[in-house]
């Protein structure tokens, strides 16, 4: 055995499968806190509590039953909706304040319509490996961003993506709230149906394909992947001890390119990965490499 090998494995070991359970714990308790309400799966009733002026950081919808917080895009699209069409300055606010803290960790790390989407990914069916197809549809979500989100909503008076587009919002609060309202259910109409239908769609989709709604059509993670590069959490590379292998990208699930690119959530999959120990969390500077007993210096990139 090379003297660099003990140091690669604990490297792999460290940063590799306790940072997978980790990720899991803080997104269970992420799913668990926007959702303190859970009297209301129950009744189908919607909180309407002082913590409802508050803008959760991930995509969790305003109108589940369970949920203590609101939805970042739902509160945009409400307020650009509005008769006055005022600019949401506590929204612009918030979402610029939770990209420049975590870019795209929040998608990877906080949003549990996210976490849905990789349980899914466990069901053992074989997977659609990714490729310049999936590249170019993560291009969408951005397309989706500016229309459904920004535009539409301001000219038609309407939030569209929630009203039309979003599986979330109808796996978290359609469904919930329809199995506890008899009268709701027996007025559903060709909305429901249309929406329903793109839910289901989207369930199958994860199980073959990893986070297809993060990558493709996610408005929020398009607003966060602007901050990706520079937010104050976020995953480097040490450019001291990359080789450019690739290995990095490669084996990345999402559609990045080199690590924390706009499409990288933040997962850290790939630290346990490097052979050379080079990727690294920063946070205000400061760069934890992964190789035990090693302090940590500072990024100069």
């Amino acid at each position: 055995m090379t003297p660099a090998q003990p140091e690669t494995d604990a490297c792999e070991l460290s940063a590799g499968g306790l940072a997978r359970f980790k990720r899991r714990i803080i997104q269970l308790l992420a799913a668990l806190l926007f959702n303190l309400n859970l009297p209301g799966f129950a009744s189908g009733s919607i909180y309407k509590g002082a913590t409802k002026a508050i803008c959760a950081p991930g995509l969790n919808c305003y109108s589940c039953p369970g949920a203590v917080t609101a939805c970042p895009i739902g509160a945009l699209q409400s307020s650009l909706a509005a008769a006055d069409h005022k600019l949401p300055l506590y929204i612009v606010g918030t979402v610029l304040a939770f990209g420049a803290l975590f870019g795209r960790t929040i998608c990877g790390w906080l949003c549990p319509f996210g976490l849905i989407q990789e349980l899914l990914d466990k069901i053992p069916l074989p997977k659609l490996a990714k490729g310049a197809w999936s590249r170019t549809l993560s291009r969408l979500k951005y397309l989706i961003l500016a229309l459904t989100v920004i535009i539409l909503p301001t000219v038609l008076a309407s939030p569209t993506f929630c009203a039309w587009l979003c599986p979330a919002g109808t796996l978290e609060a359609g469904l919930p709230i329809i199995a506890a309202n008899p009268a709701i259910r027996a007025s559903l109409g060709g909305q429901f149906v249309f929406k329903a239908s793109l839910l289901a769609l989207f369930v199958l989709a994860s199980a073959v394909i990893y986070r297809p709604f993060c990558r493709f059509l996610c408005p929020l993670g398009a607003l966060y992947s602007f901050f990706n590069r520079f937010a104050l959490l976020r995953y480097r590379v040490d450019p001291a001890r990359c080789t450019h292998c690739g290995v990095c990208s490669e084996t990345c699930k999402m559609d990045v390119k080199q690590v924390s690119d706009a499409e990288c959530i933040q997962c850290g999959s790939c630290v346990g990965k490097c052979q050379q120990c080079a990727i690294g969390h920063t946070l205000a500077g400061l760069r934890q490499t992964g190789k035990t007993g090693q302090p940590a210096t500072r990024e100069d990139s």
